[in-house]
This record gives structure tokens, C-alpha cells and sequence, in this order.
């Protein structure tokens, strides 16, 4: 396992990241299953665990602290708040409001007193910079989290939580977590260099591209895996940017066996190849996910195969522009275009 400093933070975390999005009814995840997971994730020299208030609805942060009961000081912690938690209009978003009791009610699942990073899983468009920078504030100083950080936030966005922090006196953003992968690199436009102009630690999600990078999607074979059941749109191969997608996996898929590499051991050394990012964020739903994956711990890719990956898919080329979650809402809806 190799390690990189977390932005600037001084705190040292592995390039895989175990995220726990399938701990729970999203992935069908015992608990006995999500601690078989951590223990070898924690084995194998991971030492960042992400989860999430929203994943499967706290069931996710539940499993994780059990799971990591009575070890919580050999690893480094992080969740999210903003999503929506329930019907109740109130139960979601950065209002300090909302801030405050979501993190109670995470460190009351996750069985711990505080958490060492604590993400804005998206932007609120709702609520301002100073009253959510000024909640997070409060809450670091009152020694409930360490560090606090963003997710899927917009380039503009990311500079503009940094201006908000300067300009008020508040705690900045120090991490940034974008979806990032060989078939999705739009954030190589715009995100990544704000990211490393302003030092954040950048830990990608989705490496895998929602399974289509596992090696268990390929032409001619039917598409059954736990993500195309319920987004059964993603892996219609009718839609074009589907069907450029399935070209790409089978073009990959030849480089990866020229290189005498599986096709997740070039997708999460492509992402961990960029110099502004910190780690990949794995979400394994069973033992042999954990394991295909953390065979990529140590792969390094030479130029020679960057340069292959970069004439199969173009540097900050999104193949499935309308799967993107950092669209500026004004692109997605028409009121916020008209007087």
C-alpha cells in the first residue's frame, strides 16, 4: 500500500480508500460481511474508511462503527452530511440547522465522539457559504469533527468556499471528493487544478465508473450487475454514450492484458496516476470485490500506457456528460435561464 499526505493536513492516508456506499440495503451487505471487509481493508494497510449519513439511510454508518469498534484511533474517519434524510423538508442540505443534528446523529451511528472529516456531500444551492463554513467552524472547534471538506462541488464552487472561508475567518475546505474515472474525466477541465491551486486532498469516487471498469462488463455479455439493476439507464447499450462507453471498456480491456494488468488494476492506477489526486475511493460489495481490488495497491502505470488510455478516451473527455453530478444547476433547469 503506498500513502500520500492528505492536502495539506500533515495526516498520511493509503491510496485506496475503503468507502462503505454498499455496507446496508444498497449492497445487500451483512454486517458480519462489512466487518469481514474492514478487517481485511485494514489488513491490507487502508487507513481512510468514507461513509455517508445518506448510504442506505445511516444503516451504512452503523455497520462501519461496529465494525471498527475498539480500533477507532488506527484509522482516519470520514462521513458526509447534506443529502436528503427524509420527507422533511428540513432534514438535508449546509444550514447550520441541518449540520448540527445530522453529525449527532452520525457520531451517535458511527459510535465515536468525533470524525476526522466531515464532507458537504453536495453543494446547496440554498444555503450560503458563511452559514455552512461558519456551522462546520463551530463544530471543529467544539472537537466533534478534525477536518472538513466537500464533495462533487463544482470548479466555481470549490473557489468560492475558499474565498467565503478567508473573507469570514472560518475553517476552509480541505478536501475535495470528486467522481473520477478513465470514462469520466471532466474533472480534469476545471476541478483538478483549482484543487491543487488552493492544496486540497482530492478522493475520487467511482474509479470503476459504476462497475463498467470492473471486467464484468463487456461486449456480446449480459449486463447483471448489482448497479444495473437499479440504474437499469446506465447500462442500456441502446444509448449512445453507453454504447461509447462499451467501446472503450473493450479497448482498455486489450491494453490492460498488453500490459499484463487486470482492467481494475488500470483503472485505479489511472486514477491514483494524477498528481492532484490523493486516492481512489473503492465501494466493494463482497470479499472478492475487496480483494480484485486491492491487487491495484501497488500498480504504477509508465507513460507509455498513459499515453495509450489518453488516445481511447481524451484528457478531460466525459464519454456520459449527462451522468455528471457537478452540473451548474442553470444548465439543468430552464427557470434559472429565463427572466
Amino acid at each position: 500500500m503506498q500513502y500520500r499526505t492528505l492536502g495539506r493536513t500533515g495526516v498520511q492516508v493509503s491510496t485506496l480508500v475503503l468507502g462503505a456506499m454498499n455496507f446496508g440495503s444498497l449492497g445487500r451487505t451483512t454486517q458480519d460481511e462489512a466487518t469481514a471487509m474492514v478487517d481485511a481493508a485494514l489488513d491490507a494497510g487502508i487507513n481512510l474508511i468514507d461513509t455517508a449519513d445518506w448510504y442506505s439511510r445511516g444503516e451504512s454508518e452503523e455497520m462501519v462503527g461496529k465494525a471498527i469498534a475498539g480500533r477507532r484511533d488506527d484509522l482516519v474517519l470520514a462521513t458526509k452530511a447534506a443529502m436528503p434524510m427524509s420527507d422533511e423538508r428540513n432534514h438535508r442540505g449546509g444550514s447550520r440547522r441541518w449540520l448540527v443534528t445530522a453529525l449527532d446523529n452520525s457520531l451517535r451511528r458511527l459510535g465515536v465522539d468525533h470524525v476526522d472529516l466531515y464532507q458537504i456531500h453536495r453543494w446547496d444551492p440554498s444555503t450560503s457559504d458563511e452559514e455552512t463554513l461558519s456551522a462546520l467552524t463551530d463544530l471543529q472547534r467544539a472537537g466533534k469533527i478534525r477536518y472538513v471538506g466537500s464533495s462533487t462541488f463544482p470548479a466555481y464552487r470549490i473557489v468560492q468556499g475558499q474565498w467565503a472561508a478567508r473573507e469570514h475567518h472560518l475553517s476552509r475546505y480541505v478536501t475535495e471528493q470528486p467522481g473520477y474515472s478513465i470514462l469520466q474525466r471532466g474533472i480534469e477541465t476545471h476541478v483538478l487544478p483549482v484543487t491543487e491551486q488552493y492544496g486540497l486532498g482530492v478522493l475520487a469516487w467511482s474509479p470503476l465508473a459504476s462497475g463498467w471498469l470492473s471486467g464484468a462488463i463487456r461486449e456480446g455479455r449480459e449486463i447483471t450487475t448489482s448497479r444495473s439493476s437499479f440504474m437499469p439507464q446506465r447500462f442500456d447499450t441502446s444509448i449512445p454514450s453507453n454504447r461509447a462507453k462499451m467501446a472503450a471498456v473493450e479497448q482498455l480491456a486489450e491494453l490492460a492484458d498488453a500490459s499484463g494488468l487486470t482492467l481494475i488494476q488500470l483503472a485505479l492506477g489511472f486514477v491514483t496516476a494524477h498528481r492532484a489526486v490523493t486516492s481512489a475511493i473503492i465501494g466493494p460489495r463482497t470479499m472478492d470485490h475487496l480483494h480484485s481490488q486491492l491487487a491495484a495497491a501497488d500498480t504504477a502505470l509508465s507513460s507509455d500506457v498513459l499515453d495509450a488510455i489518453d488516445a481511447i478516451v481524451a484528457p478531460g473527455v466525459d464519454l456520459a456528460p449527462d451522468e455528471k453530478h457537478d452540473t451548474p444547476p442553470a444548465l439543468l433547469d430552464a427557470t434559472l435561464r429565463r427572466r
